[in-house]
């Protein structure tokens, strides 16, 4: 369990940079936060790992939730598209990132 809330935080993170990024482009001293957000994302992704999930696990979650989350908050936000063919490609993502789960679950080894 601690290994999923250290990895939603780590999406958390990095979902506020990135939107971040995109208001920097208004108002530059966002870029502070862009800077915080990511280095803080990969901090967590890295106590994820250590907490022992897969690293093609926990950076397709964290790439899959990610761009979903951004795609979503931006379209609210700032007004970007969010288009059929976007959650069409979203979608394809997650199963994605789903078989990429359920793949490592077959092959780990039993206590």
């Amino acid at each position: 369990m601690r290994k999923w809330a250290l990895l939603l935080a780590a999406i958390f993170v990095e979902v506020t940079g990135t939107l971040s990024l995109r208001a920097s482009q208004d108002h530059k001293a966002w870029l502070i936060v862009v800077a915080i957000g990511y280095l803080a994302s990969f901090y967590f992704l890295a106590l994820v790992l250590r907490a022992g999930m897969p690293v093609g696990v926990a950076y397709g979650v964290w790439g899959a939730v990610g761009t979903a989350a951004t795609a979503a908050l931006a379209a609210v936000i700032f007004d970007d598209p969010f288009t059929t063919p976007i959650i069409v490609g979203i979608g394809l993502i997650i199963a994605g990132v789903l078989l990429v789960e359920l793949g490592s679950r077959h092959h780990e080894a039993p206590p």
